[in-house]
């Protein structure tokens, strides 16, 4: 700790002191701001986070229009973020906000509004829970580069948007695996098919290929005949890709062979399949492709 240090946390301690004499009120109410937001920097210096932040709303509530009121308000909401744990984050991302709406023009706005979305994002669910705070999260880090675009916490953005939709992209998959597990194939299909089109940089399209095979394929060994040919268009795409574009990706002895594949396309329909009209919920007629 420095000399200044020092000097300003036995000013505190002497505060405490004279408050013990009998005087039973919070010795920080006896700060002024500019006092009180030179001690609580200096606790928020030490990693005593939770001593800092009593200091820096104090400075703010005292003051809550002056500088180092607008100075103790940012701090404190920084205080709660440093310490961690899910209720501090809470609590931090509220502090942003109030912070944003009282000095939407300050030339620390970048900077709250992207602690803010880190605040959502250091609460985020594990994949198999709800996303609702990794969308909130990844509204607020977009919210960065929309409205602070020249700031340098434009691009700090860019990269956290990147890791917060591979997060929820992460969901979708375990979505989707689900379906597959308990054989509603035709949802898991189009899980990772949008997944493919929504995640552009998830790191193991691989993956999403393959399970994009497995899936395909249990729909046309289940219902064939109730298909018509796209299913096993997306099936074939969807191995056509794996083998292609990533021919040392362990997932593709997961993909069916090409003879399975031509086993597969045997028992489908020569033609597109459409609702016979006059019995919408009844057989269906093969199309004439000739007409």
């Amino acid at each position: 700790m420095s000399r200044r240090g020092a000097e300003i946390l036995l000013a505190a301690a002497l505060a405490l002191t004279a408050a013990c004499g009998g005087v039973k009120d919070d010795p920080i109410l006896r700060l002024s701001s500019a006092e009180a937001l030179e001690i609580g920097k200096q606790l928020l210096e030490d990693e005593k986070f939770t001593q800092a932040r009593e200091h820096l709303v104090h400075a703010f509530e005292v003051e809550p229009n002056s500088e180092t009121g607008r100075e103790g308000l940012l701090l404190a909401a920084d205080a709660l973020f440093l310490r961690g744990g899910y209720q501090s984050y809470v609590e931090a991302e509220q502090r942003y906000r109030d912070f944003l709406n009282r000095f939407p023009t300050s030339d620390q706005a970048a900077y709250a509004q992207f602690r803010l979305a880190a605040s959502l994002a250091e609460r985020m669910e594990k994949p198999d829970r709800d996303q609702q705070t990794a969308r909130q999260a990844l509204t607020e880090f977009e919210n960065v580069r929309r409205l602070y675009p020249t700031s340098q916490f434009a691009g700090q953005a860019a990269q956290r948007i990147v890791e917060v939709r591979n997060h929820v992209a992460e969901h979708e998959f375990v979505v989707g695996s689900f379906y597959y597990r308990f054989r509603t194939p035709t949802a898991a299909g189009n899980r990772f098919r949008e997944m493919l089109e929504q995640y552009p940089d998830y790191p193991e399209p691989d993956k999403i290929l393959a399970h994009m095979c497995l899936t395909y394929r249990l729909v046309l060994q289940q219902i064939p005949s109730r298909l018509g040919l796209d299913r096993y268009e997306y099936l074939r795409e969807a191995c056509d890709r794996l083998r292609n574009e990533f021919p040392d990706s362990p997932w593709i002895k997961k993909a069916p062979s090409e003879e399975q594949l031509r086993k597969l396309r045997t028992r489908l329909p020569a033609s597109p399949i459409r609702p016979d009209p006059n019995r919408p919920d009844g057989p269906r007629t093969e199309e004439n492709v000739d007409n």
